[in-house]
């Protein structure tokens, strides 16, 4: 690939996803297979086998808030973790526990295993992907990054164990502003990969000279601005509440941007009775939980012609079910390996964030 001009640098572009890439990663999306329906009595049946394995064999259960809301409040009741993708991270890393059951998507299990070698960490289903790890190859992600030795890599936490072993810095969503004001402070320019919607918004907040790996997230690139100017004209009062993975221009329309904790922290702690929320709607367990007396409103993501890929809701999340966590626990089976070159490669990066993060007071200390 030739060298980016001035103009280009700037403007923060780079390499773009190549089109077969992104067919590919909506094919997968559309095939996941979501976890199986089950009556009520299934459900009573199946968690209360679980809570019996998770004593047995001193496991927890790390969930992410994107997870099925009764994942959430199966770990909440059993002593586990329901926490952003930082969060979760330092919850494993922390725990007494011999098994992690990490419910969410790949990467989350791959970060608990760097941090946590010794314990056993398993998840319901591996297949459960996410659109940003496939859309950034590591092989393909390191040839890019050798043509700018001069800038530090950072990487969102939405990767491969493998390309964590490339980077300089991990970040997510929560802390990634503050660490790349951190870099910009020490005078260094950056290569940001994989989501260009956070990296372009962390760009523009920041004034970083970043080069930009051009991923994206299935569900919140899905937030359309047309719709959500509609739903606000009916809804007047509503704050609006964007993930900043989304589009700029649906950014622009947020009252609140920020992470899955920052938006969780607004419907709790602001006055306001209605929130037009665009992330995953996984989200609206916690939301509920905190203050339930205020009405939720999921942001439009189908445009006018009705057609939407994840519609507001990851596919691979809902992979995640009670019944393939039960399987997994008892028959110890989706555990994540990583070649140990490689973790400790990315447990570099990881180690950085989680270091700075916590003196940052950007996440607490386990209890």
């Amino acid at each position: 690939m030739s060298e980016l001009s001035p103009t280009q640098q700037a403007s923060g572009l780079a390499k773009s996803v190549p089109l077969e890439l992104v067919n590919s990663i909506n094919q997968l999306a559309q095939s996941a297979t979501p976890a199986k329906l089950l009556s009520e009595a299934e459900r009573d049946s199946l968690k209360t086998k679980i809570k019996a394995l998770l004593k047995e064999k001193n496991a927890q259960i790390v969930a992410h808030y994107y997870v099925d809301a009764e994942l959430q409040a199966l770990a909440e009741e059993t002593g586990g973790k329901v926490a952003d993708s930082l969060e979760m991270a330092n919850f494993g890393a922390q725990s007494d526990a011999d098994i992690l059951v990490v419910c969410g998507v790949r990467f989350m299990g791959e970060t608990a295993k760097m941090l946590s070698p010794e314990k056993t960490i398993l998840m319901p289903d591996l297949e459960a992907n996410c659109s940003l790890d496939i859309g950034c190859p590591a092989k393909e992600f390191a040839e890019f990054c050798k043509q700018y030795p001069d800038r530090k890599v950072v990487v969102y936490a939405n990767t491969s164990v493998e390309v964590k072993a490339i980077a300089d810095w991990v970040v997510t969503s929560g802390n990634a502003l503050n660490i790349v004001n951190h870099l910009k402070e020490q005078g260094e320019k950056i290569i940001w990969a994989p989501d260009r919607h956070l990296g372009h918004w962390i760009q523009k907040e920041t004034g970083m000279d970043m080069i930009l790996w051009q991923g994206q997230c299935i569900v919140h690139n899905e937030f359309q601005v047309y719709e959500l100017k509609s739903l606000k004209e009916k809804h007047p009062d509503a704050k609006v509440l964007v993930h900043p993975e989304s589009p700029e221009e649906v950014v622009d329309l947020a009252d609140v941007v920020g992470s899955t904790r920052v938006m969780i922290e607004a419907v709790r702690d602001l006055p306001d009775q209605e929130f037009i929320v665009a992330t995953d709607l996984g989200i609206f367990y916690k939301m509920q939980q905190l203050a339930p007396e205020k009405k939720l409103i999921v942001a439009p993501t189908a445009s006018k012609d009705g057609h939407c890929i994840s519609c507001a809701h990851c596919p691979w999340m809902a992979m995640n079910g009670l019944e393939n966590l039960y399987h997994c626990l008892r028959d110890s089976t989706g555990e994540i390996l990583i070649e140990e070159n490689i973790r400790q490669k990315a447990l570099a990066s990881v180690n950085r964030m989680l270091e700075f993060s916590r003196q940052a007071g950007l996440v607490k200390a386990n209890k």
